[in-house]
């Protein structure tokens, strides 16, 4: 399964698939580390409009790029959590505390 991005100026999207388990979780992670040393990335957003699943995987990329980003003076941002079972598991995983989520986002 592979996965969309876009970068805009210093903001790289990620566009989570349908499922995030461990076999995107590695490309995600490939992709994401070097498009943000290519572009000097400063924020990564991670759109979750057509997620519906994600493990434990999904869970370490989003707090792998948290810290990276944060090694690097950047942020990361959750869009379009439209999934119940998405968002209770960023709860449970305290990804509320690192990410900022916002809901709905125009760009």
């Amino acid at each position: 399964m592979d996965f969309q991005y876009e970068v805009k100026g210093a903001s790289l999207t990620i566009y989570v698939p349908r499922e995030l388990d461990h076999h995107v979780a590695s490309q995600i992670q490939a992709r994401a580390d070097l498009a943000v040393d290519t572009y000097r990335i400063q924020t990564v957003i991670f759109d979750f409009s057509e997620t519906e699943f994600m493990d434990s995987s999904g869970i370490g990329v989003i707090l792998g790029r948290c810290r990276n980003m944060g090694f690097a003076g950047g942020k990361v941002k959750a869009v379009h959590l439209k999934n119940e079972r998405v968002r209770k598991i960023f709860s449970m995983a305290g990804l509320y505390k690192l990410v900022k989520v916002e809901e709905d986002q125009d760009e």
